[in-house]
């Protein structure tokens, strides 16, 4: 990325992230840096609560969230519900994130699925009416923030949704924080409290429409930034 273009992405993302968390058209907690890594093969697996960054999450040996349910091991994309049941769980890794522009656009954001639910993820992206997000639903408004749907029961408080503050760059990607309500990204914005204000039917993701402040840049900043992706490269 060019040297314009870096300080562009500095300048919006100081202006977007206290407001939106990482998506306007759609979208974080822990104490110490991730690790960075390439986009390489994907690991998804156990629920993780606050406190946790990089690659695994706070007591990840020992299977427990601090915020959300008791979960399987690292790697697996199971978790144990807590009947005893089997549930699916999405535990993002950092190889998980990868060139934002790979990802289904809708209106401004970028959107996927990494359990297989795409075509239930696009259908409530696309509702006029609302819905909730399936399981493994990854949303992304620019490449430096995210929000990823964990297991049913993980986080009742945020409908489930785990957030992330990341650091991008062309050798990958680097988790800085990740969690439920009490993830404050880099310019001290907390998301779950941007996102709690979208109104019921639209699942905590912020849209113009949705009940959450608004965004104070254009969709032509927002393009730019996404297209400016260090990991498209």
């Amino acid at each position: 990325m060019s040297l314009p273009a870096r300080l562009l992405l500095a300048s919006a993302s100081l202006l977007v992230l206290p407001f939106a968390c990482g998506d306007d058209g759609a979208t974080d907690d822990g104490s110490s840096p991730g690790t960075s890594t390439g986009a390489s093969s994907s690991t998804i697996g156990m629920a993780e609560g606050e406190g946790s960054s990089g690659t695994a999450g706070t007591d990840a040996t020992a299977g427990t969230s601090s915020e959300g349910t008791t979960a399987a091991s690292s790697g697996d994309t199971t978790a144990q519900d807590s009947s005893g049941g089997v549930t699916e769980d999405l535990d993002m890794s950092p190889e998980d994130f990868v060139c934002l522009l790979d990802w289904e656009p809708v209106r401004r954001f970028r959107i996927t699925n990494l359990l297989g639910y795409l075509p239930q993820t696009l259908e409530v992206a696309n509702s006029p009416t609302g819905g909730t997000y399936p399981v493994g639903t990854v949303i992304q408004l620019i490449p430096n923030e995210a929000m990823v749907k964990r297991a049913s029961g993980w986080s009742p408080e945020t409908n489930d949704w785990e957030f992330f503050s990341l650091n991008t760059s062309a050798a990958g990607t680097e988790i800085l924080d990740r969690g439920a309500t009490r993830v404050v990204n880099q310019f001290e914005g907390n998301c779950y409290d941007c996102h709690s204000a979208a109104e019921p039917q639209w699942d905590f993701v912020c849209e113009q429409d949705h009940g959450c402040a608004a965004v104070p840049i254009g969709p032509d900043v927002i393009e730019m930034l996404q297209n400016d992706d260090p990991r498209c490269g």
